[in-house]
């Protein structure tokens, strides 16, 4: 049993005034407080969409630029171990006041995905975090969305014929269903496997509709990339010409046990159908600003009643997993501009807080500090924050939401475990891991061709700016 004062409690009982948190595994008790600990204490921030990858990807040559040409340069990352590839994005998350995360993966070796899974089930353990692992399946469009041949036709034969092999090799859908199986069995508190179709348009309908069924069938949550770029949102109005949200629908994806990552292109007739099936979108802000997607519709989803959460995608704005910045960052956004009020701090805590858990665990009674309540905490030093307020001029949550960093987090807890203290991790030491990363992911670089790589960047360009995405070759079969 742990017992912690603090000045202010964030969604928690009682109007104001100093508490004592009581609590093991879950929150036992709260009471009135003494106060003047310099502490504030909320919920575990919960990150509801990122890829957990340990290199930042700028650093391995991944610039920042419009997904399309962007989600090609991950080739580029170096295949290091899984586990320090893991525990050092896990790590710094924690650090920043991230106790709940939804870990969408990105295979170095699609061919021993179950391997990479049974790290990242260690790393968080080790480190103590909730994770949701999100299970890749993907083989439709591997190489763009709909025909290839434009693309291809624009590299010389020897280049296309190589990128053909490439794709041709990768594990088949029987597969990755059989390894998303083997996951599943890696359960525990502390990893809980979900379905992650990438996106539809790099998953065959037939296997959307399996996952559906396994999903209603063993309660099993869906993770989906959907509406990230208006090139995709182009793709699905050819492909779906009766729209893209209500195939979904028909072929049983849409549920409560749903969550879409980033959502930008979703229209309010897309956002009123999500809500009426329960399902949740991840606000992916940083990450939308730099790889040049847009900004998310958040009015439409609160004039909708659609839920939504708060995700970094492993592309916080300063490449610094600054969950408290990246609230900051979102709040400034979605907020309203002139005298319009879209959302309010309440509203923002609560999607970034309790909505945002149920968007990576489903229903449960986190996302508030209460008794019975898990004890998953977040403990903040006001000392910087409020080093130069008045009196009775600004309140504390009001300057959280104005100046709060990852460098003001005290303690991190979850499930009562103390997975940071005085600011640093306490599973693993994290600059010790990071330099060990460091130094394989330099030991293992490999030779990039830049001409070649400049050659399918500059074929892209051309097949997405002629419109080749926008034909759909096998419309009848959708529509039938």
């Amino acid at each position: 049993m742990t017992t912690l004062e603090c000045d202010a409690l964030l969604r928690g009982p009682g109007a104001g005034g100093p508490k004592r948190v009581s609590f093991g595994e879950k929150v036992t008790a709260v009471e009135p407080g003494p106060g003047g600990s310099g502490l504030v204490m909320m919920p575990a921030l919960c990150n509801a969409h990122d890829h957990g990858r340990g290199l930042r990807s700028a650093a391995f040559g991944a610039g920042d630029d419009t997904l399309e040409l962007w989600i090609a340069r991950l080739e580029f990352e170096p295949k290091v171990d899984p586990y320090l590839r893991a525990a050092v994005a896990l790590a710094r998350m924690a650090q920043s006041g991230i106790g709940v995360i939804n870990h969408c993966h990105n295979a170095q070796d699609p061919a021993r995905l179950v391997q990479e899974a049974e790290a990242v089930a260690k790393a968080a353990r080790d480190i103590g975090v909730r994770v949701a692992f999100a299970v890749p399946i993907a083989g439709r469009n591997p190489l763009t969305y709909g025909d290839p041949a434009a693309f291809l036709d624009a590299l010389p034969p020897a280049q296309a014929e190589a990128l053909k092999a490439k794709v041709a090799n990768r594990p088949s859908w029987d597969r990755q269903l059989e390894d998303a199986e083997r996951i599943f069995d890696l359960a525990s508190p502390w990893f809980l496997p979900q379905y992650c179709p990438t996106g539809p348009q790099w998953v065959d309908d037939d296997v959307l509709a399996t996952i559906a069924e396994r999903s209603e069938r063993l309660d099993r949550r869906v993770h989906m990339h959907l509406f990230e770029t208006e090139t995709q949102r182009q793709w699905a109005d050819a492909t779906y010409p009766g729209g893209l949200i209500p195939h979904l629908d028909r072929i049983g994806l849409l549920s409560p046990r749903l969550t879409l990552a980033h959502g930008v292109y979703l229209d309010a007739d897309d956002c009123a159908l999500l809500a009426e099936r329960g399902a949740m979108v991840s606000v992916n802000t940083s990450s939308n600003l730099r790889l040049r997607s847009g900004i998310a519709p958040v009015k439409t989803f609160m004039d909708t009643g659609l839920g939504w959460g708060m995700g970094l995608d492993g592309m916080a704005f300063d490449d610094d997993e600054d969950a408290l910045r990246e609230l900051r960052l979102l709040w400034q956004l979605q907020r309203g501009f002139g005298l319009d009020r879209i959302v309010s701090p309440d509203r923002l805590w609560q999607a970034v807080l309790s909505d945002g858990r149920r968007a990576i665990l489903g229903p449960n009674d986190g996302g508030t500090v209460t008794p019975g309540a898990p004890a998953d905490l977040l403990v903040l030093k006001t000392g910087r924050i409020l080093h130069d307020v008045l009196p009775g001029r600004a309140d504390v949550f009001d300057m959280l939401l104005t100046r709060a960093t990852k460098a003001d987090v005290e303690a991190l807890y979850v499930g009562g475990r103390a997975v940071v203290e005085h600011g640093h991790v306490t599973g693993i030491d994290l600059p010790a891991a990071e330099a060990a990363l460091l130094d394989e992911a330099r030991a293992k670089m490999t030779d990039i061709d830049t001409d070649a790589a400049a050659r399918a960047e500059a074929a892209r360009i051309a097949y997405y700016g002629a419109g080749c995405h926008c034909h759909a070759p096998d419309r009848e079969r959708q529509e039938a």
